[in-house]
């Protein structure tokens, strides 16, 4: 008899229910079939479904979104040690290590936060590409372009709150996803940004990991630190500390289990 196939929801970058970026995680004993990941994905319609698969130094993990793979992702990856560490393996003070589509990534626990070890995602300045800026709506101080995403700088918090882009123009920008980011008003931040995918099925996103590794070093160059704290300014919101060293970044962040089950189909 097999065991079940158990899954989680988990509310990544917020330390209460109903906020941060929900994601699925999806415990396996060994790698189903491309079509089938792809498919649960799509059955649970959440911005990110994880998968683990134990190996020898920690995890396998790759991440779907209802359309597609992708190559990194952040808050799926913290909702992924939160379930690790629900499930007796991930201990206080400990790290597990991940395998990835984006290289080895670590996740190591401190009380109720996690740190995650992700490579930065650097931007380089850049033209904007047809339609990127008449879907958005906005003028841009900076439109920056990395090997996922484009980055737009805003004049203000402002800016960044109000924007209501074109989603169907903003989906034929040949990208990821779009980043746009303006210095915070609050002083408790830093920066604030939103992070739009409609290219991917997700129209925008609530907080967003993978943004961070961009975000983190554009704005410790403009703002001259290495820690920063960054708002995602989504309707659920969500709150990101970064950390530059090197050529990495340490994300950290807290995550909350809102529900469990079974998959019933193999």
């Amino acid at each position: 008899m097999t065991s079940p196939i158990r899954y989680f929801v988990v509310d990544a970058f917020a330390n209460r229910p109903f906020a941060g970026n929900p994601a699925a995680v999806v415990s396996l004993d060994h790698w189903r079939d491309d079509a089938w990941l792809q498919n649960v994905a799509m059955e649970m319609n959440l911005s990110e479904t994880a998968y683990l698969v134990p190996n020898r130094k920690g995890f396998d993990l790759r991440w779907f979104t209802p359309k597609v793979e992708v190559d990194l992702c952040g808050h799926a990856t913290l909702a992924s040690a939160q379930v690790l560490s629900h499930l007796g393996k991930l201990p206080d003070g400990s790290e597990v290590s991940f395998s990835t589509r984006s290289g080895i990534l670590t996740a190591s626990r401190s009380g109720e936060r996690f740190h995650m070890d992700f490579p930065i995602k650097r931007a380089e300045p850049t033209e904007a590409p047809c339609g990127l800026v008449e879907s958005l709506n906005v003028l841009p101080k900076y439109i920056g372009r990395n090997k996922f995403d484009y980055i737009v700088e805003v004049e203000s918090e402002s800016v960044v709150r109000a924007i209501s882009p074109d989603f169907k123009g903003l989906a034929t920008v040949n990208c990821r996803g779009v980043i746009v980011t303006a210095k915070s008003d609050d002083p408790q931040f830093d920066f604030v940004s939103r992070f739009f995918a409609p290219a991917v099925g997700i129209d925008e996103d609530p907080v967003t990991g993978s943004s961070h590794c961009c975000l983190a070093e554009y704005w410790g160059k403009q703002l001259g630190t290495d820690k920063m704290i960054g708002c995602q300014a989504s309707r659920r919101g969500g709150i990101v500390h970064v950390e530059l060293r090197g050529n990495r970044v340490i994300l950290g962040g807290e995550a909350i289990i809102v529900a469990r089950g079974e998959l019933l189909v193999e």
